[in-house]
């Protein structure tokens, strides 16, 4: 289970969470006007994507992905995001809400309610997906094992 007052947990369901969302939230903890200042703007790069090599579990890089980070400070706390895509105000939107949860804004229990959906929401994506998918899985047998 993912807990959104867990930074690692908040980075991952940032990035699955809708823009619009993130955007309503970031405006919201900024109608009272904190003091903010942008880290890292918001600029789409390319970032290698590494997994596992399922037989040997060695790592290797699968490719380049395009994402969009961005880093703020609010009101003293540093807030961070990076988000799949092309999608600067996505990124800067999240960067703004992970630093209002970070400091326990009055909107952070909205915030994790929000969060805690889009979880739910890719919790089922996923597995609809492996549902669709499962019964076309293939197993393979190898001759290592065997002597």
């Amino acid at each position: 289970m993912v807990d959104p007052h867990d930074r690692s947990d908040r980075f991952e369901l940032i990035a699955t969470c809708e823009a619009a969302t993130l955007a309503r939230f970031a405006n919201e903890v900024l109608a009272d006007d904190p003091p903010l200042s942008v880290r890292q703007e918001p600029r789409p790069q390319l970032l290698m994507q590494r997994v596992e090599e399922p037989v040997e579990r060695r790592p290797f890089n699968l490719g380049e992905i395009l994402v969009t980070p961005a880093e703020v400070d609010l009101a003293g706390e540093r807030g961070f995001a990076m988000v799949p895509g092309k999608a600067e105000r996505a990124a800067l939107s999240g960067a703004i809400v992970d630093a209002a949860v970070a400091a326990d804004h009055e909107r952070t229990p909205a915030i994790v309610s929000a969060l805690d959906d889009a979880a739910a929401r890719q919790r089922e994506q996923r597995q609809r997906a492996w549902a669709e998918s499962k019964h076309t899985a293939v197993e393979f047998e190898t001759m290592e094992d065997q002597q």
